[in-house]
Parts: C-alpha cells; sequence; structure tokens
C-alpha cells in the first residue's frame, strides 16, 4: 500500500482550523469554576457560599451538599483484587465534590456557574471554606512509617492494595543459591501528562430529556456509560462526543471528576454549561502517572545464566484507589523481558497518600516493568563483570522456541529477539562507541550509553482485550463514510484508517469520510488504549469493508441480473466477468436509497490473545562534570511491531514515545513539599519539560514479525518507544555516573541534582 507524506489531519491542524473541545461554538453557554481545596489533608467543617451567590452574573454555586439531594453518590472505577493472603481489595469511595474530608490539594469543593468566565472566577474567590488542616503524607516512605496520617479511615496503615504471582520463596531461594547474587532499588518518579489541549467540557439538553456532553476525551463510548451509571440515566439519554484531542496519554479516560461535574449542573439547571482548565489548573488537578519504587534480585549462574528474578513494587496511587490507579498490574508481566529465566516472582503493594490519584500514563506499567528489568541485568553486567551485551544474548529466548511458554504471565505468540538487537547495534554503532567516548573526555565530558531491549503486551488489557468495531456505509453521493470505535487523540489514525479502506476499496481516499468519537453514531467500541488501533480497530475496519461489499454484490447481481459468481469487483465498481457491464458504488449506493436500504457493513473484531511489540533501544548521553548537564546525544529505537501499516506513522508514535521517557529521565518530575503536599511545580517555570533542542535526531527502523493474532499481522505501536526510552535512557545515565565515580543514581538528571552527586561521591 502506498502511503502519502504527511496526513489528512495536517491540513486543518497545522492552519488553525482543527475541532478541539474550546473551539466548539457555544452560543449562550454559562461558565463554570471550580473552588479548590489550598489544603491536601483537612477537614471540610463547612462551605460559605452566600457572599458568592449575591454577585452579578452569579447563576448557581453548586455544593456536595446539592449532589447529595439530587441522589448522586460518589464516582470511581471500581476494582476488586484478591491479595495474596486471601484479602479482598476494593476501591475508595470518591465524591465528585467534597463533603467531609479534602484528600489532595486542588479537590474541588464547590462549583460556581455564572454568565462569563470572570464572573465565575470573581464569584469563586468569595467562596469561603471553613477548613482545619490535618497532618499529610506524600510519599512512600511517610505513607509506610509508623503512626502515619491516615488518607482513609478504613485502610488501616495506608495500604490499599496487595498483589502477586509467583513463588516468592522459591525464586528467593534460587536466587541465594546462585553463584552471582544482583539486588537494585529502582524509583520512578512522579510525572503529569502535560497534554498539549487542557481538560475541557461543554453539556447541554438537548430536548426530550437527552444531554449531550462534548469533551476532550480519549473514549466518548465507555465515557457515555460512565455517566449514566454516575447519574442513574439510561445511555440512550446521553450523546458524549468529543473532536479533536489535542494528547490524552490515558490521563483523558474514565469518569473524570470536573467533566462529570459540568454535564450534572447542565442537567441541574436545564441550560449549557462550559469550563475550560487553565495550565495552572491541569498541574494541579490531572491525574498524574508512574511513582512507585521496584526492588529487584537477579540470580545468575558462574557463567551468567539466569537462575530467578525477584520484583518487589510499591506503588503510590495517591489519595484514592480505583481500577485506574492500579491498572498497571496487568502489565507487571513486562518484568520477565525477552529472557529465558526459569524462575519469576513478583508482588505489588499500593499505598494511599494525600496527592492527586494516579493513572495510566502511557505505556501504564509497560516502561516501569521493562526499566526493572533492564536495569537489573546492566547493575548485573556491571558488578559481575559479563558484557551487558552477550550477558543479554545468553539468555534470549530464540527465534526457534516461538510460541514461548512463560513462567511468568505473558506467553509470547511471535518475535526474533536476537534478530531485533543485532540490527539495533548495528545502527548504533555500538562497536564505534570507544571512539565517541574519547572524542567526549577531550572536550572534558563522560559519555555513557545504555541497553534496553522491551517488550509489552498490545491489543488492549491485558486478560481482557475486549472488540472494537467499525461501521462502513456506501452513500449515494458516491463517498463513503467510515465510523470507527477506536479513537484517536493525535495518533494519525484518520490517515491510517482511511487509508487502509481506500486500497481495500480501489477508491480515492477523498471520497472516504472518516468519524469517530460519537455515541450518536457508533455507541460501541475500544476507543483508545493499550495500543489497540491496528491490532484491533484495523481488523475490525477490514471487515467492516468486507461486509459492506457483500451488501453491495448482493444488489449488484440483482442489477446487473447476474449471479454472484460471474460478478467481479474492481476499482470501486462491480462488473460481469469478462463483459462491460457494470455498476458503480455510487449507483448503487443511488439504488438502495431509492429502495429504502442502506449498503453497510458492521465490522468488528475481538482477538483471543495480546500481541507482543518488542524492541531494541539504545541511549548515549555526555555528561559534563563541571556543570551538571546530561546531554542526549544519539538515540536508535528498532521495533518489531508486526506488519508496519504506515511506516511514517509508526515512526512518529516512536519518536514521541521515546521523547516522553527521556523527558522523565532528563528533567521532568512533580514536586511536592514534604508532610503538606503542596505543589511546587505548578507551572512551566518549575516543571522542567524536554525541548526540541534536548534531543537529538532519532534513529527508528522495524525488523518485522508479523503476529498471526489478527489478520493483518500488526502488534502495536502506540506505547512502544515510552516502554524503550525509560530503560535505555536510565541505563545510559548510570552509566555515566558510574564512571564519574556515582554507584547509584535515580532520575531525573536535572544539572544540580547531578553535580551534587558528582561533587559528594568526589567528598
Amino acid at each position: 500500500m502506498a502511503h502519502r507524506k504527511g496526513r489528512i489531519e495536517d491540513a486543518r491542524l497545522t492552519r488553525g482550523a482543527g475541532r478541539y473541545g474550546d473551539d466548539r461554538p457555544k452560543g449562550d453557554a454559562v461558565f463554570g469554576v471550580f473552588v479548590r481545596s489550598d489544603m491536601a489533608s483537612a477537614l471540610l467543617r463547612g462551605i460559605d457560599t452566600s457572599g458568592a451567590r449575591e454577585m452579578e452574573g452569579v447563576i448557581a454555586v453548586l455544593t456536595g451538599a446539592d449532589l447529595a439531594a439530587d441522589g448522586v453518590g460518589p464516582v470511581q472505577v471500581p476494582f476488586k483484587m484478591d491479595g495474596p493472603d486471601g484479602r479482598v481489595w476494593t476501591s475508595t469511595d470518591r465524591s465528585l465534590l467534597v463533603t467531609d474530608r479534602v484528600r489532595h490539594v486542588g479537590e474541588p469543593l464547590a462549583l460556581v456557574i455564572a454568565k462569563t468566565r470572570a464572573a465565575a472566577m470573581d464569584a469563586a474567590e468569595a467562596v469561603t471554606a471553613d477548613l482545619d488542616d490535618l497532618p499529610a503524607v506524600t510519599t512512600l516512605d511517610e505513607a509506610r512509617a509508623e503512626g502515619a496520617a491516615l488518607v482513609h479511615e478504613g485502610r488501616a496503615g495506608n495500604l490499599c492494595a496487595q498483589w502477586a504471582h509467583g513463588d516468592w520463596e522459591a525464586a528467593g531461594s534460587a536466587i541465594d543459591a546462585s553463584a552471582h547474587q544482583v539486588s537494585i532499588t529502582v524509583p520512578i518518579t512522579r510525572v503529569t501528562t502535560v497534554a498539549m489541549e487542557p481538560r475541557n467540557a461543554y453539556a447541554a439538553p438537548l430536548g426530550e430529556g437527552r444531554f449531550e456532553l462534548y469533551c476532550s476525551h480519549q473514549n466518548p463510548i465507555a465515557l457515555r456509560g460512565a455517566v449514566a451509571a454516575a447519574f442513574d440515566m439510561e445511555p440512550a439519554q446521553i450523546q458524549c462526543h468529543a473532536g479533536d484531542v489535542g494528547g490524552a496519554f490515558g490521563m483523558k479516560s474514565g469518569p473524570l471528576r470536573e467533566e462529570l461535574l459540568i454535564f450534572w449542573a447542565a442537567r441541574r439547571l436545564g441550560r449549557a454549561v462550559q469550563w475550560c482548565a487553565t495550565r495552572s489548573e491541569d498541574f494541579l488537578i490531572d491525574e498524574a502517572g508512574r511513582d512507585m519504587r521496584f526492588t529487584c534480585r537477579l540470580g545468575l549462574s558462574e557463567t551468567g545464566e539466569f537462575t530467578a528474578m525477584q520484583f518487589d513494587a510499591e506503588f503510590n496511587v495517591g489519595a484514592y484507589a480505583s481500577l485506574r490507579s492500579i491498572v498497571m498490574v496487568s502489565n507487571f508481566g513486562g518484568v520477565a523481558g525477552v529472557y529465558r529465566t526459569p524462575l519469576i516472582a513478583g508482588r505489588m503493594s499500593a499505598w494511599l497518600t494525600h496527592t492527586v490519584p494516579t493513572a495510566p500514563y502511557r505505556g501504564a506499567g509497560r516502561p516501569e516493568a521493562t526499566l526493572a528489568v533492564e536495569a537489573l541485568i546492566d547493575a548485573a553486567a556491571h558488578q559481575c563483570g559479563f558484557d551487558p551485551v552477550e550477558l543479554r544474548r545468553q539468555n534470549l529466548i530464540r527465534a526457534e522456541e516461538m510460541p514461548w511458554k512463560s513462567p511468568f504471565i505473558f506467553d509470547y505468540d511471535c518475535g526474533d529477539f536476537a534478530r531485533v538487537m543485532d540490527k539495533g547495534l548495528a545502527r548504533a554503532d555500538w562497536e564505534g562507541f570507544a571512539a565517541r567516548h574519547a572524542r567526549a573526555a577531550a572536550r572534558g565530558k563522560v559519555r555513557g550509553r545504555g541497553i534496553a531491549l522491551c517488550i509489552e503486551t498490545a491489543g488492549g488489557i491485558f486478560g481482557n482485550p475486549g472488540q472494537d468495531f467499525t461501521n462502513v456505509e456506501f452513500l449515494a453521493d458516491g463517498s463513503v463514510t467510515l465510523d470507527v470505535g477506536t479513537f484517536s487523540a493525535g495518533s494519525g489514525l484518520e490517515t491510517s484508517l482511511t487509508d487502509l479502506a481506500a486500497t481495500a476499496l480501489e477508491i480515492a481516499p477523498e471520497r472516504i469520510t472518516y468519524r469517530q468519537g460519537d455515541t450518536d453514531i457508533l455507541d460501541h467500541g475500544k476507543g483508545m488504549g493499550g495500543s489497540a488501533a491496528m491490532p484491533q480497530g484495523a481488523p475490525a475496519l477490514r471487515d467492516g469493508v468486507a461486509k459492506a461489499l457483500e451488501a453491495a454484490r448482493a444488489l449488484a447481481c440483482d442489477v446487473l441480473e447476474a449471479d454472484t459468481r460471474d460478478i467481479v469487483y474492481e476499482s470501486g465498481a462491480f462488473r460481469i466477468d469478462g463483459t462491460d457491464r457494470a455498476v458503480t458504488l455510487q449507483a448503487l449506493a443511488q439504488t438502495a436509497a431509492e429502495r429504502g436500504i442502506r449498503l453497510r457493513g458492521e465490522g468488528s473484531f475481538a482477538p483471543a490473545a495480546p500481541t507482543f511489540p518488542n524492541g531494541c533501544h539504545i541511549c548515549e548521553v555526555e555528561i559534563d562534570p563541571e556543570t551538571g548537564k546530561c546531554e542526549i546525544m544519539s538515540y536508535t529505537g528498532i521495533e518489531d511491531i508486526g506488519t508496519v501499516i504506515n511506516a511514517q506513522l509508526a515512526e512518529g508514535q516512536i519518536h514521541g514515545g521515546v521523547v516522553q521517557g527521556l523527558g522523565q529521565i532528563l528533567c521532568e518530575e512533580i514536586r511536592l513539599s514534604p508532610q503538606e503536599g503542596q505543589l511546587l511545580s505548578g507551572s512551566f517555570m518549575d516543571y522542567a519539560m524536554p525541548r526540541a533542542s534536548d534531543v537529538p535526531f532519532l534513529t527508528t527502523g522495524f525488523e518485522p514479525v508479523p503476529t498471526k493474532v489478527n489478520p493483518l499481522g500488526a502488534k502495536g505501536v502506540g506505547e512502544a518507544g515510552t516502554v524503550g526510552a525509560l530503560a535505555a535512557g536510565f541505563n545510559a545515565l548510570r552509566d555515566a555516573m558510574r564512571q564519574l565515580g556515582v554507584q547509584s543514581f535515580d532520575m531525573p538528571a536535572s544539572p544540580g541534582r547531578v553535580w551534587q552527586a558528582i561533587h559528594e561521591a568526589r567528598g
């Protein structure tokens, strides 16, 4: 399939014609502004809204008491998890507006509705909350400490979930009996999504008891069900839809608090209400990513064969435990990596703190799992005197051993990990590193390198991949509509799926109209997440095209008065084979319209198993010991994503993911004041983002081994870059720091932290 340069979306997005949430004309909609807690832990004694209600332009000031009066209870994504000791762990309740206990800075206390945004902001300042300040815990160590302040009274010691897989004792004994034992601790910092488009919402009555919710969300289909459940409505009463979405990465999924409150306000007031977060508000309230700590152990034989591994993960889930905050467990199997380790055990404990809850963030546990195993192997190579590449090579699962039955969760259907690694090493010029290292030393710099062999589960949530849907319809004007259940928040699906359909139908892509994210058009589908668009969405599209053509073929047989066996399809028309008698799709659609029927195919696809994209990522950094500056000098990422549907878009996905991973290694970190929980990195002055000048030209490519899990052979690519970059960047950083006498160093590599660590090591 030939590919265009650029994307269909680019024509409007680069000309200011994007349809983002706050771009939509909203007519006479009124404005919502939230009153938020300035304390991380407090008892809400009362809230005085009288002054605000009397201000000019104010329509309503809504509180938790109003929610209760409307019968709206806590809203959460529930989970039920069996702990290793038999205890059943469940989610914690979360009210949409605080009614008694504040559990993190920024929690919404009230919603002010006014005729203008300025009036709503002024009135919000006039709302007075009577808060009794209480002790707060913000870190894993604070939450676990004896006598620590409790986030929820019913969760003793702030423990909110435990999970385990594998024989922990047996793995530990095998490690203890090994010739070499290696242990490391890897803290993974808390970050925020910093989506290009802040969160926003618009809700309004549609008449006849129906309401709409239009917002920046990556899965409007799932959101509709959550809204219906929250407000005791039938899903058919709600239209959830989204336009262009400027970045989501997992954070913009689930029943987000503010979006639901705007819907509730519109329903309560019977009029349109809108809200758009400021950037400062996004820093304060967006659910965070990562924030966990791995303690890892590896046993090796005298010659370097892996004997056993243990991974102990501690999650800081923030103020409320939900499926969103522990979904990373479903990707824990990534710690097994691409290796033939015979015995692996893992366990997880999740802890509550007075911080914004965590949620999936590009990879949702996949990058963290890869970082844990790849950092452990690098440490083993360094401590035991093995070459890091050859140590990996001798323990790799071989291509001829596929399919691989894993001792730890994930069974791999296919892959050639050695071939992927060899291509990565060649593209990165691994053997030429010594010369680059010498040149760096001549400039007074220290050059380090890191390699990471990554693998992830893709195609949806592991163990529950679900099903995706696409409807394809031929219209009388000659156009074709694609109504897709998957969703793009900037990933280019409008281009890739349109091109797939155009190729299958043998028509010009310009004839195709792509539609997504509107439950009035398609009310079932996967939405965005888990790198599922190509493994699930594309096969569903192909099925929809086939069924639409089948319906058209039946009509063509009638129109041409021919047997189906004599009909051939090519270039947008059905023709009687061996003759010039033909009828176009447009003519058939016109006939169908005259007869009151639709030429439509309802496609679907449900995979029997997940896919496993994998790759080799290599990063080189240089550190200036005098300033502490760490610079990314080169980056190579070779990926096996199965069949490459669109190489340009796939490489773009890898590039974006790599920069997100390296951003966390270099500079990104949410910082909170100890024991107070005040946000210290609440703007771009304090929360450092990677700039274009911080990242070199990225060398990326593909070494595909198509899967048989889906008919296209695609494995998925959306999270691959981040999965490899976090580990490769971390290993390169630690390699350079070891050369400077720093034996252990954790992200981020901000110049001040690097400089301080170097000088402390020098005494």
